[in-house]
């Protein structure tokens, strides 16, 4: 099976400082796959440059076969972006932001049927800004898929959410899988990563640490004889906070 994804001998640097330090890994068509780090480990600056939103120093990155040094448009075309907040029209509604998209994609879209896919058909009317947290992730989780796109790329897409919000953005994310398209997603909730990603890169200082999945990481941990020094519950308090106020999604 080829690649979606291949990154090979990547470096950024800015000036005299090396932001992403010669990396590589490889992502297969369908996989989840989770980049973890510290903050200024060099994972947005990785995702950025597959994103075609920052330019390389050296090495080479390749979505669906294509160089997004050489060809950056092409590469557009096949991937979906999770937009920040700030860059959707405040003056326009939801269903007005989906069919503007689409026309800069050059595509025809059913705005009501995509909301209708992140459950906001009842919101198609309002406002970015009269959305709840949860709501606006979701929100910009299906302006990424107005072109159909074979990669997703999500940057941290569940933080600030309630843990119903949170676990149904999780939901969402498994669905859209599903469906066929690749996601690369970072973020700092390591339950988060173990629920969702096949596969994980752990970064550090602009480099990778070690690749694998998660049941790997944590059986390997263990074979070097680790052991917590509190014992590990059988729940902890998001489980006692859901139990008590249930699962069921709360938005304003």
């Amino acid at each position: 099976m080829s690649d979606i994804i291949s990154v090979k001998n990547l470096i950024k640097k800015y000036n005299d400082f090396t932001a992403v330090n010669n990396i590589s890994f490889s992502v297969q068509p369908g996989e989840i796959f989770g980049i973890l780090g510290p903050n200024g480990a060099g994972k947005t600056t990785t995702l950025e440059i597959m994103e075609t939103l920052k330019s390389l120093t050296s090495g080479k990155v390749l979505i669906d076969g294509i160089d997004v040094a050489k060809r950056p448009w092409d590469v557009k075309r096949r991937i979906g972006v999770q937009l920040q907040l700030s860059a959707f029209y405040p003056e326009l509604r939801l269903t007005e932001l989906l069919d503007m998209f689409a026309a800069m994609y050059d595509v025809q879209i059913d705005p009501m049927e995509m909301l209708k896919e992140v459950e906001l058909e009842d919101k198609a009317k309002s406002y970015v800004k009269q959305l709840s947290g949860g709501q606006q992730q979701r929100f910009s989780i299906a302006s990424t898929l107005i072109n159909k796109p074979k990669v997703i790329f999500l940057d941290e897409p569940t933080t600030g959410l309630d843990p119903q919000a949170r676990i149904h953005l999780w939901e969402m994310v498994r669905k859209i899988n599903k469906s066929g398209a690749t996601i690369v997603l970072t973020t700092h909730y390591m339950d988060e990563a173990e629920q969702l990603c096949d596969r994980l890169a752990i970064m550090d200082h602009g480099e990778i640490l070690k690749i694998g999945t998660p049941k790997t990481f944590i059986k390997d941990l263990l074979k070097t004889g680790f052991k917590k020094e509190i014992k590990q519950e059988q729940a902890n308090l998001e489980d006692v906070f859901l139990h008590l106020t249930g699962r069921q999604l709360r938005e304003g």
